[in-house]
């Protein structure tokens, strides 16, 4: 049998398995099926999936290399920690890139854009209530779709990777974050680009990626155990936060 399901993630053994266990593993640590400091047994997800242990253990490389798992010499494989200097430093740099992508679009004009993304508005206010994980998938689309089509779609892979932790934070609470606000966010970003407000689409993605500083001490305050270097900060960086927060 060429495909594997467990526990509703399918496994395609034609491809390359490495990848897509990384994958796998990658969406579950984000979503918090897999919370801060399990263990994570390379022979028995070897196993989960029907596969030699040598995907599993490039998988964990990679992951490692995330900063999602911890390596632990002669103790095993295990979830890290959120670390929320790097939650803070992932908005940070997305802030810079999507703020450009909204100014970049608003320059131009994009009526097959809209469209698409109007749409999409409508799909969001139509799950967010009943299906978080739902929600989650049409906000990443949200935003892959205007890198798209602001002909930088690799600067969405990027962020992808770097933003891992501000991800696992939005999926631990899901309620702490008000998600009818983001969907306005959302509409306001869009006005503005329709209208070619350069600075209006600037200014409403800047404060759309500012909402986790809200949210951000709150869930940390909730859940101190799946935090780290959440009091390391220096006065600088401190200053920083608030300066940044709304």
């Amino acid at each position: 049998m060429d495909l594997v399901e467990v526990e509703g993630w399918t496994l395609d053994q034609r491809r390359a398995v490495s990848p897509q266990l990384r994958a796998i593993l990658r969406s579950r640590i984000i979503r918090n099926d897999l919370r801060p400091m399990s263990r994570l047994s390379e022979p028995e997800i070897a196993k989960e999936y029907g596969v030699s242990r040598q995907p599993v253990r490039e998988a964990f490389i990679t992951l490692m290399n995330e900063g999602l798992v911890e390596v632990r010499p002669q103790r095993g494989t295990y979830v890290c920690k959120i670390d929320y200097n790097a939650v803070l430093n992932a908005r940070f740099v997305r802030e810079a890139v999507e703020a450009d992508i909204a100014r970049k679009l608003a320059s131009e004009g994009h009526d097959h854009l809209i469209r698409d993304l109007r749409a999409q508005l409508t799909l969001q206010r139509d799950v967010s209530k009943d299906s978080p994980e739902r929600f989650m998938e049409l906000d990443e689309r949200f935003h892959m779709t205007l890198a798209q089509g602001a002909g930088v779609a690799k600067s969405w892979g990027f962020l992808e990777g770097i933003k891992s932790q501000m991800d696992r934070v939005r999926f631990i609470t899901f309620e702490e974050f008000p998600i009818a606000k983001l969907i306005d966010q959302h509409e306001r970003i869009v006005d503005f680009i329709e209208q070619k407000a350069v600075s209006g689409a600037e200014d409403a993605m800047r404060a759309h990626l500012r909402e986790i500083l809200n949210s951000l001490p709150r869930v940390q305050d909730l859940y101190p155990d799946y935090f780290e270097n959440s009091h390391g900060l220096s006065g600088e960086k401190k200053s920083q936060h608030q300066e940044e927060r709304p």
